[in-house]
C-alpha cells in the first residue's frame, strides 16, 4: 500500500504509536548495554554526540535565524531535557535495572504538571491532585522494592530517574511558548547541536580512547548508544512530532503508558528479575497518569 494511502488509513496513527513506544521501551535496555564498556558520563556523552550529528543539517540551516533569535533558551533545554537526563539515567542504570528504569520514566507527565503547578501558574483541581498523589504513591513503592521482592532500604538511585523526569517536566512547560515560534524539529536539532560541543568536551576528559581500544564490549556498546542517540532520540522525536500534527497531544501522550510495557517486556528477556511490588507501583503510576490525562 501507497505511503499517502496508508496515512489516511485510520490505523496508520496506531502503528505509530506502537512503533514510537517500542523505541522509546527500548532506550532502556540500550543504556544498560552502553555501560558495559563506557561509564555513566561516557555513555550520556556519546548518546548526545550521535543525536547531535545526525540532526546536524536541519539545525545549521537554522543557525541564523531561530538560533540567533533563541539561543539563551535552546541552550538550557539541551541541558535540561537532553544533556542532563542522558547522563542521570545512564547514572540510575549502575544500580537499578532497565525495567524499573522504564516504570519510572512514566512520572513524566506528573512532574509536568507539578512544575507548571509551581512555577507557571497552572490550575489544578481535585481530580488532578488525587492523579499526582497516586502517581507518586506508586514511584515511592518502586524506589522501595528491596532484592527480595519485599519493601527495604530506599533505592537512591531511583532518584537520579525521578530527577530526570523533573527535568523533563520543566522543559515541557517552557517548550509549550517556543513551539508555537519555532519548529520542533528545528528546536531538537537545535538544542542537540548546542550539547554536541559540551558532550565532545566531556568525552575527552575521560579514558574514552583508552575503553575503546582495550574493552571488547566497547563496539557493542557504541553500537547501542548509537542506536540510542541517532534513532531513540532523532529519529523518534521526529516520529512523535508528526503523531502530534496528524492526531492530537493527548492520543500521543499514550506512550506513557506502552513505554514501560515495552521496556518491562524487554528487561524480562534479558533476564532481569521483577516482582509484584514492581507492576503495583507501575500500575499505580500509570493510573495517576490516566486520572491526570482526563481531567487537566
Amino acid at each position: 500500500m501507497p505511503l499517502s494511502k496508508l496515512k489516511q488509513n485510520s490505523l496508520f496513527p496506531m502503528i505509530m504509536l506502537i512503533f514510537l513506544s517500542m523505541i522509546w521501551g527500548n532506550s532502556f535496555i540500550l543504556i544498560k548495554k552502553g555501560l558495559l564498556a563506557f561509564s555513566p558520563i561516557q555513555a550520556g556523552a556519546i548518546r548526545i554526540i550521535f543525536a547531535a550529528i545526525v540532526l546536524l543539517p536541519i539545525a545549521f540551516r537554522h543557525l541564523t535565524t531561530d538560533y540567533k533569535s533563541y539561543w539563551k533558551k535552546i541552550i538550557f533545554l539541551g541541558l535540561i531535557s537532553n544533556l542532563i537526563p542522558a547522563i542521570l539515567f545512564a547514572v540510575a542504570e549502575t544500580k537499578i535495572n532497565s525495567s524499573l528504569a522504564g516504570m519510572l520514566n512514566s512520572l513524566t507527565p506528573i512532574s509536568t504538571i507539578i512544575v507548571g503547578v509551581m512555577f507557571y501558574k497552572s490550575k489544578i483541581n481535585f481530580m488532578l491532585f488525587i492523579g499526582l498523589f497516586i502517581g507518586l504513591i506508586g514511584s515511592a513503592l518502586l524506589s522501595f522494592v528491596g532484592g527480595e521482592g519485599g519493601l527495604g532500604e530506599f533505592n537512591f538511585y531511583a532518584l537520579y530517574v525521578i530527577l530526570a523526569t523533573i527535568l523533563y517536566g520543566i522543559s515541557g512547560n517552557m517548550l509549550k511558548g517556543l513551539t508555537q515560534k519555532i519548529n520542533p524539529t528545528v528546536i531538537i536539532s537545535l538544542q542537540l547541536m548546542s550539547m554536541l560541543p559540551i558532550a565532545i568536551f566531556i568525552l575527552s576528559t575521560t579514558n574514552f580512547y583508552t575503553q575503546v581500544s582495550t574493552n571488547d564490549d566497547a563496539l557493542f556498546s557504541l553500537a547501542s548508544l548509537f542506536i540510542l542517540g541517532a534513532i531513540g532520540t532523532a529519529f523518534a522525536g521526529s516520529i512523535f512530532i508528526k503523531l502530534v500534527k496528524q492526531t492530537s497531544a493527548v492520543f500521543a501522550s499514550a506512550t506513557t503508558y506502552l513505554i514501560p510495557i515495552t521496556a518491562i517486556i524487554i528487561g524480562l528477556l534479558d533476564n532481569e528479575v521483577l516482582f509484584p511490588l514492581h507492576f503495583v507501583g507501575m500500575g499505580l503510576i500509570i493510573f495517576g497518569v490516566l486520572i491526570i490525562n482526563k481531567f487537566r
